[in-house]
């Protein structure tokens, strides 16, 4: 990782203002739990019988500049979690566990070591007073309580300021919203819901996207490649209120970068929604960010879900790989692929066919290499420099970062390869 940044020093007035701005509300001491309601409000969801996304924090406190550590300490639910720190600009070279207490069965977790790869944006979005440094979040499924450690390592002299514990409970939404109208873009599966079982189900081919003529006269007219499905942001419950600022675009996409979210691969497919759910509640509450950082999500059954709201078939502009935003579309699988976990077929074709139709859209092949400039030091490539890369690449081939984790990244030639001969590939 790069050398710690320079800090914002700011008075305590003032940090606790910009935490307050943020959604999140932090208290002192390891003993008090401190809990923030999300834009809706406390309980209030997006629609009937369903209850918006928390984030709960806890202050980091302590007197040893090197280490902090929390003991195990009764919270309210959450389902995911990550620690996070005052300037985005000061990379934490460290390590930080954490272990939680089952909320069902009151069963206390190994430790969980916390990944540190996520970079704020390059763009403008990534330059504001409130954004964070933070750590990936680890979804850990409903648990109530939390023990933490964090100790600065390596060139380290102490951790990083105003470090706090986040913590999110994703929320509910009614089974089945979302369906019809809201639930699926492109056609194929009309029901918002994932697969509840481990079965591989992967999108439907031949789907049309909406913005295409569904009459005969559509097959007399060269267009962009057809859709695979994908559940819309409307489908897996993503709170809009927390979005303040409308999407940016780019002029076309020239490559895709793949990813994990880590975690754990121990998640159900009926939970992928909650995910989501969580995933954008702490890029927007954590870490400061518009909105989720992601294009696109791919969960273990195949099914492809909307990211980073502004349509899936326009060239929506993320914060996923640090460096290329500004050319390219991001898909996170859901689990952990360095640590032991394997991709199934089904999200081996659901990301080469979501790829090659993303691409597709703006005439490139799938299986050929681009040219880009890096438009920010990323630990790979330096500002200015020309990187040769994949039109399909994993996340540490642009940032240096061990995303998408070993097994997933050594999937990539095949998935490339898959793309190429994809019906949503253009040409195909």
């Amino acid at each position: 990782m790069s050398p710690r940044g320079a800090r914002a020093r700011r008075a305590n007035g003032k940090k606790y203002a910009t935490w307050l701005a943020a959604g999140v509300v932090v208290l002192g001491g390891t003993a008090v739990t401190a809990v923030a309601a999300s834009a809706g409000g406390e309980g209030a969801g997006p629609g009937d019988g369903t209850r918006s996304a928390k984030a709960h924090a806890l202050a980091l406190d302590g007197k040893d500049p090197k280490r902090r550590a929390l003991p195990r300490t009764g919270t309210p639910t959450f389902s995911l979690v990550g620690v996070s720190w005052e300037d985005s600009g000061d990379t934490f070279e460290g390590t930080a566990q954490i272990r939680t207490r089952e909320a069902a069965t009151g069963e206390w977790s190994e430790w969980h070591d916390l990944d540190f790869d996520i970079r704020a944006p390059e763009s403008t979005e990534g330059e504001e007073p409130e954004v964070r440094g933070a750590s990936e979040p680890l979804w850990v499924g409903p648990s109530d309580g939390v023990e933490a450690r964090v100790v600065a390592d390596g060139e380290e002299t102490a951790v990083p300021e105003a470090l706090r514990l986040d913590m999110i409970d994703p929320g509910e939404t009614v089974k089945g919203k979302g369906k019809g109208n809201g639930g699926t873009q492109g056609g194929g599966k009309g029901d918002a819901e994932p697969p509840t079982s481990g079965a591989p189900t992967g999108p439907a081919p031949g789907a049309v996207p909406a913005q295409e003529p569904t009459g005969p006269a559509a097959t007399t007219i060269p267009t962009a490649p057809t859709a695979p499905a994908v559940v819309s942001r409307a489908g897996w419950g993503a709170d809009e209120s927390l979005v303040q600022d409308p999407p940016s675009y780019l002029n076309e996409v020239d490559a895709v970068f793949v990813h994990h979210t880590a975690g754990t691969n121990d998640y159900t497919c009926a939970d992928s929604p909650a995910v989501i759910r969580a995933i954008l509640t702490y890029h927007v509450r954590t870490n400061g960010w518009n909105d989720v950082g992601y294009n696109f999500f791919v969960d273990k059954c195949g099914t492809v879900f909307e990211g980073r709201a502004g349509g899936v078939d326009r060239p929506v502009l993320g914060a996923h790989t640090y460096g290329f935003n500004s050319y390219s579309s991001g898909v996170s699988l859901l689990g952990d692929y360095e640590n032991g976990g394997t991709p199934t077929a089904a999200a081996r074709q659901a990301i080469a066919d979501l790829a090659a139709w993303k691409l597709g859209l703006h005439g490139v092949d799938p299986e050929a290499e681009v040219a880009l400039t890096a438009a920010a030091d990323t630990g790979v490539w330096k500002k200015g420099q020309v990187a040769t890369l994949n039109t399909i690449s994993g996340h540490r081939d642009g940032y240096a970062t061990l995303c998408p984790g070993a097994t997933l990244y050594s999937a990539l030639p095949g998935i490339r390869t898959t793309a190429g001969a994809s019906p949503y590939a253009i040409g195909n």
